[in-house]
C-alpha cells in the first residue's frame, strides 16, 4: 500500500510543478461553463423553466458535471504509451500490480484536480450564477457515494479500452469515441432532461447516465431513497462488468504482447 500512495503523491506533486498549465486548464474549464450556460439563457429567451427544468437546474448539472469531469481523470493512454516505448516489459517485472499502480496515479492526479481545478471553479461559479444548493445534507453525502461510484464507472470504461492496445496498438479512435459517447450520452454537454423519455429510459441503464447524471440527480434530490439504492446498484453492477471485460483482455492481452522500441 505504500508504494501506491507513493505513486499517488508523486502524481499529485508532479502536476503542481506545471503553474501555467494549471491556471490554463482552470481558464479552459469555467470559459466552458459559461459558454454553456450562456447558450442555454439564450433558448430558454427568459423563460423561467421549461417542461419543469428550470434554468438553475441546467445551471447546476453544468457546474457538477464539469466540475467531475475535471476530477475524472483516467490516462487513457497509461498502457498504450508503455507498449509504445517497450517499457511496458519492464513494468510487468515490477513486484507491484500494475493496475494498482494505474489506479494510483490516477487518484493522485484526481486529487490535485479536486483541490485546484474542481474547487477554483466551483467558487467562481457559487458567485456568478444561480448555483442550486444540494437538498439536504443526505443527499450531499449520498451525491458523493454516487459521485465516486461515477468514476469507478469511467475508469472501468478507460481500462478496458486500454487493455485492447495489446491488439490494436493506436487506440486513438477508441478513445475518441470513448469522449464522445461520454460528453453527450452521460448528461455533461446536454442535460438528460432535455432528452426524450423513451431515451432517457434507455440511458439509465447505460453506463454513461451513472457517470455524471446520477450523482447530479441526487444533489437536487429528484431521487427517492430507493431510487438511489437502484442507480447506485446499476452503477456498481457497470464497474465489476466492464473491469471484468478489461480483465479478461489484461490476461489475453498479455500472452499476445508485442513490444515496439525499448
Amino acid at each position: 500500500m505504500t508504494a501506491y500512495i507513493a505513486y499517488a503523491r508523486k502524481v499529485f506533486l508532479g502536476r503542481s510543478a506545471y503553474r501555467f498549465d494549471h491556471l490554463m486548464s482552470i481558464l479552459s474549464v469555467v470559459l466552458q461553463f459559461f459558454i454553456f450556460c450562456e447558450i442555454y439563457r439564450a433558448l430558454y429567451g427568459g423563460a423561467e423553466q421549461i417542461d419543469g427544468i428550470t434554468m438553475s437546474m441546467v445551471t447546476t448539472n453544468f457546474v457538477l458535471s464539469l466540475g467531475l469531469g475535471t476530477i475524472f481523470s483516467p490516462d487513457d493512454y497509461f498502457l498504450p504509451n508503455k507498449i509504445w516505448d517497450g517499457s511496458i516489459s519492464t513494468e510487468l517485472l515490477r513486484p507491484i500490480s500494475f493496475k494498482g499502480r494505474m489506479i494510483a496515479e490516477n487518484v493522485g492526479d484526481s486529487a490535485f484536480n479536486l483541490i485546484f481545478k474542481f474547487i477554483p471553479v466551483l467558487i467562481v461559479a457559487l458567485l456568478t450564477t444561480g448555483v442550486e444548493p444540494p437538498a439536504d445534507i443526505p443527499c450531499l453525502l449520498l451525491f458523493i457515494l454516487s459521485a465516486v461510484l461515477g468514476y469507478g464507472v469511467l475508469w472501468s470504461i478507460s481500462f478496458a479500452i486500454q487493455m485492447t492496445s495489446f491488439w490494436l496498438i493506436n487506440i486513438w479512435s477508441l478513445v475518441t469515441i470513448k469522449n464522445v459517447f461520454v460528453n453527450v450520452l452521460s448528461g455533461s454537454m446536454i442535460p438528460l432532461w432535455f432528452m426524450p423519455e423513451w431515451m432517457q429510459g434507455v440511458l439509465d441503464f447505460t453506463p454513461f447516465a451513472s457517470i455524471y447524471f446520477t450523482p447530479v440527480q441526487i444533489y437536487l434530490g429528484q431521487l427517492s431513497y430507493g431510487e438511489i439504492a437502484a442507480k447506485c446498484a446499476i452503477q456498481l453492477v457497470w464497474i465489476v462488468l466492464i473491469y471484468l471485460i478489461g480483465e479478461i483482455l489484461w490476461r489475453k492481452g498479455q500472452r499476445k504482447l508485442i513490444v515496439q522500441g525499448g
